[in-house]
């Protein structure tokens, strides 16, 4: 599995521009990696309950911007259940997300990362927005063409 998703990685990087691969994937238990899933966490956990934990499906960092998707789960790996989340608790129906996954956009300032643009549930690609590509192109090229 892992031999198919470095020749699918290699097609793509023959594929895209040249830039297009100047992203990195910090390595787990990096302290990059701790503090752009701590930026995220206090959004994810008004959303769905405290405490959150996440299962990194992507991560993606160049220069000063990032970009992530994200499996949101309660410490130990327990799934988060829609009827134990804020937002269920305000009314929102399950029906009108896509699941529970996390896609965020991240700037980093002066002094630590922020989140720049985030969902939970998203039913579009709202990254692949113009104004977004303009600033965060780097680690979405394939969203931003």
């Amino acid at each position: 599995m892992k031999r198919l998703l470095e020749i699918g990685l290699l097609i793509l990087a023959m594929a895209l521009p040249g830039s297009a691969l100047a992203w990195f994937e910090p390595e787990r238990g990096s302290d990059l990696r701790k503090e752009l899933m701590n930026a995220i966490r206090p959004q994810a956990e008004g959303e769905l309950g405290a405490p959150v934990q996440f299962v990194v499906d992507s991560l993606r960092v160049e220069g000063n911007v990032a970009f992530a998707t994200l499996q949101p789960q309660r410490p130990g790996g327990t799934q988060i259940r829609w009827e134990d989340t804020e937002l269920a608790a305000r009314g929102e129906e399950a029906v009108a997300y896509d699941g529970l996954t996390i896609h965020v956009l991240y700037a980093l300032s002066d002094t630590a990362w922020e989140v720049f643009a985030w969902s939970v549930g998203a039913t579009d690609a709202w990254w692949s927005d113009p104004q977004l590509c303009a600033t965060h192109q780097s680690v979405i090229p394939e969203a931003c063409g």
